[in-house]
């Protein structure tokens, strides 16, 4: 059981905090190649990715993360080399390419929570209950979301592995760290981003605790 991301978003929509486990890692597929490529890429948000051609793992949407071992920043290889370019010459082949998600960028956190945000918003306006809390649970394969509003606006909203239990509990307890933490400290201005060290020690030991011990111990 793993609880992989935290968000946590203002009343307005807006990206105030956000978290990833360090042990999260996103799977990726290395495999050799020969000339020519049977995988359309095209550059994506300045990213390398694929845009056509489902192969042995790799999918549409998957990014170049590296080749021949040298990892990929961006549309460029760390040794400053364009990547297209790399692919495109029969000299380089065979070649080594690892595909996989790349990490989320801020601009794309913040996007994903006001999205989040609107996602809730209709939730609550399309039930046939009056006074809908709006959505609570989100789960796929791979992963669950769970999102808590609180009476001010705010919002928690956690990535969890799918069997991960006592995810209530887990959010009353990092909303008791909100409070504690960031609401009481006289530099934090309500509903800005929460820059707070014991903030963030709590949050992790709260999520540690749940991960080793479950929430009995927390």
């Amino acid at each position: 059981m793993t609880i992989f991301s935290v968000y946590i978003i203002n009343k307005a929509g807006s990206l105030i905090y956000h978290y990833d486990a360090p042990n999260t890692t996103r799977p990726a597929v290395e495999k050799t190649f020969s000339y020519p490529l049977e995988l359309v890429l095209k550059v994506f948000d300045e990213k390398v990715t694929v845009a056509f051609g489902e192969r042995d793992g790799i999918k549409v949407g998957h990014a170049v993360l590296g080749i021949n071992g040298i990892p990929a920043d961006g549309r460029f290889l760390r040794d400053k080399r364009e990547i297209l370019e790399v692919l495109s010459s029969e000299k380089n082949y065979p070649i080594n390419i690892k595909f996989g998600r790349p990490p989320l960028s801020i601009n794309e956190r913040i996007m994903l929570a006001s999205m989040l945000h609107s996602l809730f918003a209709i939730g609550s306006q399309l039930s046939p209950e009056p006074h809908s809390s709006g959505i609570r649970t989100m789960e796929t394969d791979t992963f669950k979301l769970h999102c808590h509003q609180t009476m001010t606006g705010v919002k928690f909203v956690i990535i969890t592995d799918p069997k991960q239990g006592h995810v209530d509990a887990i959010l009353r307890k990092m909303y008791e760290a909100y409070a504690d933490f960031a609401l009481k400290n006289p530099f934090y201005s309500l509903d800005m981003p929460i820059r707070a060290e014991l903030f963030d020690n709590s949050l992790q030991s709260v999520i540690e605790q749940a991960d080793k011990y479950g929430i009995s111990s927390i």
